[in-house]
């Protein structure tokens, strides 16, 4: 019964990058004071991270203290001639976050530098002058967020689609919860068949248990898990139009060309990691020196550009655009950089190195022999999914990273799938979900998102079933 009780535990506040065999001088500490009390940090840990919202305390803080009790705790077991072994598995864990973390911090800086260059203001800005009806603008922000999500990542476009439909609609409470609803859902689903999409995909990518192009695999699973909510959904908007809204919005110096470069460091990446077998960090930190010498240039051209443009709008009598030219100042990198969601990274440290702790405890082991020696991997694959929708996806995937399961390739699409989008199913189960909750406060909530799991259910039960008939030849699932 306790090693029931602690498998389940495990499942429920557990990840890992410690995806080594097990050593024969490993001690096994699941059924120790030690191992249970690292337990009980990390559930408390946890458990302050999912009250964020009520207690208005960064998430990176209570695992970030969680981690160093528990390699402590570790530390203490293995003083002496088995110290070399704990020191090596802390350096295995901080070596594979380092990897996560750069690649996702160039992305991050891109993404904001974008945001800098007015790229993401000047679409909702379009979006707002087309004057789309109620109905179309439903569908029109569910489409961009599921193909936009996996270049510019699900939490970044659920927040730039939310900022279109507050704009247009924040007299309509009931429209406005809707379209988060949709939103989210599309954000997750377009976010899994990209390595780049969501922080899963990256880990599974990264791990090299899904190649690049094989992603793409799961497209129409995807589209299905977004497709049959949103068809559903749009059964319930009223087909009446908002009033137009006129907002001009004129892109910064290079933002065209700085969306290109981002596109070339996502393919200098691809390169290094399909064809020269090199982690796809080194691309995208070569990518982040593409962004450099381009801030450089932009910099150095700036005194001659504004010359030009103050001459002509002096010409024309512009008295606003003299004002605007006024206060431009030059672009810089690392400012991008330092707006960087830092919290985020922070709180990816914690819970990689606090949980690799628990599976240098042996718990992983235990809990890969519960789960995936219980059930087929289908079902185990499709309940993990749901279980990522009460705590996060990120300690599911991992979990299951480490455990290095005997699966089909199949299945390795399978649970990069159901992590991807089984968030969907809650509002606090993804990133997108709980940021929509705080841009909507009032509008988009925990019960305005519930009312519609069922049929989010339905769109997650197709594109399982889907995946397995498209995919169960070429796999062999």
């Amino acid at each position: 019964m306790t090693k029931l009780l602690l498998t389940v535990i495990s499942l429920l506040f557990s990840v890992s990058v410690l995806a080594a065999e097990p050593s024969a001088d490993r001690i096994d500490l699941t059924s120790s004071t030690v191992g249970y009390a690292a337990l009980i940090i990390f559930a408390l840990a946890y458990i302050l991270v999912m009250g964020e919202e009520k207690l208005h305390m960064r998430k990176s803080k209570p695992v970030l203290v969680a981690a160093g009790l528990i390699w402590i705790l570790i530390g203490v077991v293995y003083t002496g001639e088995h110290a070399a072994l704990a020191e090596s598995a802390f350096r295995h864990n901080l070596l594979e976050f380092a990897e996560l973390m750069l690649f996702l911090l160039v992305a991050m800086t891109y993404i904001n530098a974008m945001e800098e260059r007015r790229l993401f203001d000047a679409l909702r800005a379009w979006l707002l002058k087309k004057g789309f009806s109620y109905r179309k603008l439903f569908w029109i922000t569910g489409i961009l967020a599921f193909f936009i999500s996996p270049v510019a990542d699900n939490l970044t476009t659920a927040l730039l689609m939310c900022a279109v439909v507050m704009k247009v609609a924040q007299d309509d409470k009931k429209f406005v919860a809707l379209c988060c609803v949709s939103i989210v859902i599309a954000a997750n689903a377009g976010g899994a068949f990209s390595p780049f999409g969501d922080i899963t995909t990256l880990m599974v990518w990264q791990a090299g248990q899904v190649t690049f192009t094989e992603f793409l695999r799961l497209f129409l699973p995807s589209v299905a898990n977004y497709l049959i909510p949103a068809l559903v959904m749009s059964f319930f908007i009223e087909n009446k139009k908002p009033s137009t809204l006129h907002t001009e919005v004129e892109l910064k110096r290079g933002a065209l060309r700085i969306t290109s470069l981002f596109l070339l460091t996502v393919a200098t990446a691809v390169t290094c990691h399909i064809w020269l077998h090199l982690p796809p960090v080194l691309g995208m930190m070569m990518g982040l020196g593409y962004l450099q010498f381009f801030g450089y240039f932009l910099r150095m051209t700036l005194p001659g550009s504004l010359a030009r443009k103050r001459a002509m709008a002096e010409r024309e009598g512009d008295q606003k655009r003299l004002e605007q030219l006024g206060g431009v100042v030059p672009f810089d990198v690392f400012s991008r950089v330092s707006r960087a969601e830092w919290d985020t990274l922070l709180f990816f440290y914690g819970i990689v190195l606090c949980v690799g702790g628990l599976g240098f405890m042996g718990y992983l082991s235990l809990l890969s022999e519960s789960l995936y020696g219980g059930v087929s991997h289908t079902w185990a694959n499709s309940i993990l999914g749901v279980i990522s929708a009460f705590i996060d996806n990120i300690p599911v995937m991992f979990a299951v990273l480490s455990m290095d399961p005997d699966m089909s390739h199949g299945q390795w699409l399978l649970i990069t799938l159901t992590a991807g989008t089984g968030g969907s199913l809650l509002s606090i189960g993804s990133a997108a979900g709980v940021a929509l909750m705080g841009q909507a406060r009032g509008y988009y909530t925990f019960a305005s998102h519930l009312k519609w799991t069922p049929v989010i259910a339905l769109g997650y039960i197709a594109s399982i079933l889907l995946h397995l008939w498209l995919n169960e030849a070429t796999f062999n699932i």
